[in-house]
């Protein structure tokens, strides 16, 4: 299961940093999570200051 990101992300990029397989980009207004690259490590989750990142 991946995460996911919700509308609570500032766009800050702490997660993007965060992500070793490069599975966070920045999307419309929010970064988003590519479910095909995450690995489900949870290190984007631990470092989002807002809390925007779930797992599914």
């Amino acid at each position: 299961m991946a995460h996911y990101i919700t509308e609570e992300c500032i766009t800050c990029g702490a997660c993007a940093a965060e992500c070793p397989v490069d599975a966070i980009y920045e999307g419309d207004g929010k970064y988003e999570i590519d479910p095909e690259k995450c690995i489900d490590c949870g290190a984007c989750e631990a470092v989002c200051p807002t809390g925007a990142i779930k797992a599914e």
